[in-house]
């Protein structure tokens, strides 16, 4: 079931699998308007209810439309734990965006882009509606016969599905994009290193099909995951290139890695991809780190 986003990458990937109790829903999309004009066709056709509803991860575009799907189905939603815990300290305050932006704006980021980072983070504010009182699980529990896998990185707790070689996949694995990995205000200390972590799990656990949260289905999940490490690994070394004996802030080694025609919201990306790929270098002895600021080291 594609939902359609005002942003990129324009569309999100919801699932529905079957059981012998109804259909379990995989993520939500973001809660646009018009949400019974969008779900009910979709709905109608099943011929069984919606018995529960998983949500990968806490991202706007994939949880976001859980209240609206809540209402419509009566479904439970289950959420994994270490995913719950960072969804509320994310949305469940108010001045979430201010602590994004003041954080940025610390690591280096110029303060007008800042400025609209606040504005965007107002507007997509009231679209960010997750389910309520989810049931929480973890790694290795089973949902209607899908083995649950906590594959951090993307996002702190992200969860898979796992069933008979097909991965339910969120956006722990892309085919045409690889997946942003930043380091923000809430983050676990070194989500990069977290990643790779998961993908060499996912190499290891070898599936033979993954469906992603966005774009094609991935036949070679394994292949996938692998070129992905290789990418980071480039990645890693163009940073530790763009650093030097002086110190430089994320936002000027971001703007040696991704140049500096981007928006605000591709700044913002940007940057946390920077940081995550920072904290990775210092933590393996590659660069150092001075209050806000790197060298090599």
């Amino acid at each position: 079931m594609t939902l359609p986003l005002p942003m990129g990458p324009g569309h999100v990937h919801c699932y529905l699998l079957p059981g012998k109790d109804g259909w379990t829903l995989v993520d939500t999309g973001l809660g646009l308007p018009d949400a019974e004009a969008r779900w009910q066709p979709f709905l109608r056709e099943l011929g069984a209810p919606v018995t529960r509803i998983v949500v990968t991860h806490f991202h706007p575009d994939h949880a976001g439309g859980g209240e609206d799907a809540q209402a419509l189905t009566g479904a439970q939603v289950l959420q994994g734990r270490t995913d719950y815990e960072q969804s509320e300290r994310v949305w469940g305050r108010e001045d979430w965006s201010e602590r994004l932006a003041d954080y940025l704006v610390e690591n280096g980021l110029p303060e007008e882009i800042g400025a609209e980072l606040r504005d965007e983070a107002r507007i997509f504010g009231p679209f960010i509606r997750p389910g309520r009182d989810p049931h929480l699980f973890g790694d290795g529990d089973e949902v209607d016969g899908w083995r649950v896998l906590e594959l951090p990185g993307h996002a702190d707790g992200h969860i898979c599905l796992l069933r008979d070689g097909v991965l339910v996949a969120g956006d722990h694995l892309l085919a045409e994009i690889t997946p942003t990995v930043g380091l923000y205000p809430e983050s676990r200390p070194d989500p990069l290193g977290d990643y790779l972590d998961s993908l060499q799990r996912t190499i290891e656990l070898a599936p033979s099909l993954a469906l992603p949260g966005h774009g094609a289905p991935i036949a070679d999940p394994g292949q996938r995951a692998r070129a992905i490490v290789e990418h980071h690994r480039s990645r890693l070394d163009e940073t530790k290139t763009a650093l030097g004996p002086e110190p430089r802030t994320a936002h000027e080694v971001s703007l040696s890695l991704f140049g500096d025609n981007l928006d605000a919201s591709g700044r913002r990306f940007a940057l946390a991809e920077t940081l995550a790929h920072l904290e990775r270098l210092v933590r393996a002895g590659r660069a150092a780190r001075h209050n806000a600021a790197y060298t090599d080291s």
